[in-house]
């Protein structure tokens, strides 16, 4: 009885397995069949669920490359969009004339914000172009993941956004006052790949971006389309692509860091 009340215990054999079990307890691990038999039964489990991890599941994880290129993209377009004058010399008159600079900047700042509004000027609610979907705002939505549907639509492009429901995009992205013409209220995932029309399938993609722009956007929905349709790539992994990181796919598929010239 005292015999079988020693046997370690499953907790002990996890902590054995780490290297972890107290000197006495892996003393009778080592002289114990029952115990180590136990621990090998443990060990191939842990094996099995390693296994399983790295080839079912490891597989359907998007890759970390995707999230940190865009990241590095946001940054560099947040660094490339040069803040107003105004912004700077209240800091300057600081660094150089102390306390009381800073008292008068904050008097000026406020006088400046009461009277924008009586003479007519209102501050722009974005000052950096929309480039990439806010994931709150936009996961994308599909209507379809039947690559025989999508490939046999006579309408592959996308489709118009209505006025209205362009102007509740631009209010959900806090730019109410933006003009069209300067943005692509877009599809995250092209109807040309089974995309909703869903409000939480569109998002107001800039022009005048430098890099990432609309244009580019569309020149990668109608490569991951062709590969689609030509039996090279699943529907449902293209689709997931678009949502998740569509810059990242660009430079998947198009091999390249880098927007390429050609892209319209």
């Amino acid at each position: 009885m005292l015999f079988e009340e020693s046997h370690l215990t499953d907790h002990e054999l996890l902590l054995a397995a780490d290297g972890e079990l107290t000197p006495t307890r892996t003393a009778h691990l080592s002289g114990c069949w029952s115990c180590r038999v136990r621990k090998q039964e443990i060990d191939n489990a842990i094996g099995e669920f390693v296994r399983f991890h790295r080839d079912t599941l490891d597989p359907l994880l998007p890759s970390p490359a995707g999230p940190r290129a865009l990241l590095k993209a946001r940054l560099a377009e947040m660094a490339a969009a040069s803040p107003p004058w105004w912004a700077w010399w209240p800091r300057m008159f600081a660094w150089r004339y102390g306390a009381a600079a800073l008292l008068l900047a904050g008097a000026l700042a406020l006088s400046f914000r009461y009277w924008m509004p009586v003479l007519g000027f209102q501050a722009a609610a974005r000052t950096v172009p929309v480039s990439f979907p806010e994931p709150s705002l936009t996961p994308g939505a599909v209507v379809t993941a039947s690559r025989e549907q999508v490939c046999k639509s006579e309408e592959p492009k996308n489709r118009a956004v209505p006025a209205s429901l362009k102007r509740k995009v631009f209010e959900e992205y806090g730019i109410p006052n933006a003009e069209a013409r300067a943005y692509e209220v877009d599809y995250l995932i092209t109807p040309a790949l089974g995309g909703a029309d869903d409000i939480r399938n569109l998002w107001p993609q800039s022009y005048s971006s430098a890099v990432w722009n609309a244009r580019v956007k569309d020149a990668l929905e109608d490569r991951l389309r062709d590969l689609v349709c030509e039996n090279n790539l699943d529907l449902v992994a293209a689709q997931r692509e678009l949502s998740s990181d569509w810059i990242a796919a660009y430079r998947k598929y198009f091999h390249t860091d880098q927007p390429l010239e050609s892209a319209p």
